[in-house]
């Protein structure tokens, strides 16, 4: 089946920089819109950024843009979200999504695919 594994998530200074590896297995990557999602306490899940089958095209939510930088390794199975210049205000859980599309608004709709979310929280 389908899994997509999240980590490199821990605590850190604000300013500072992480990257997000998803692995993925049960799926032929190449074939899949990978993107990232995040969930703080108390709020909706959001979406962060998003990359199209052939990594030509990316997509990024305003908060995260010229920040995060989404890429993938279709012969590695790995998505990474690059995250630099990481404020307080990017504290949530980060979850790998598979096979999101955008609506006709043109807003990224996750898939069906989830992964278990890895953990980032940035310090004042």
């Amino acid at each position: 089946q389908v899994q997509l594994l999240a980590s490199g998530g821990g605590l850190v200074q604000a300013g500072r920089s992480l990257r997000l590896p998803c692995a993925t297995s049960g799926l032929t990557l190449s074939s899949y819109a990978m993107g990232w999602f995040r969930q703080a306490p108390g709020e909706e899940r959001e979406f962060v950024a998003a990359i199209t089958r052939s990594g030509i095209n990316t997509y990024y939510a305003d908060s995260v843009k010229g920040r995060f930088t989404i890429s993938r390794d279709n012969a590695k199975n790995t998505v990474y979200l690059q995250m630099n210049s990481l404020k307080p205000e990017d504290t949530a859980a980060y979850y790998c999504n598979a096979d999101w599309y955008r609506n006709r608004d043109f807003k990224v709709v996750p898939g069906a695919y989830w992964g278990l979310g890895t953990q980032v929280t940035v310090s004042s």
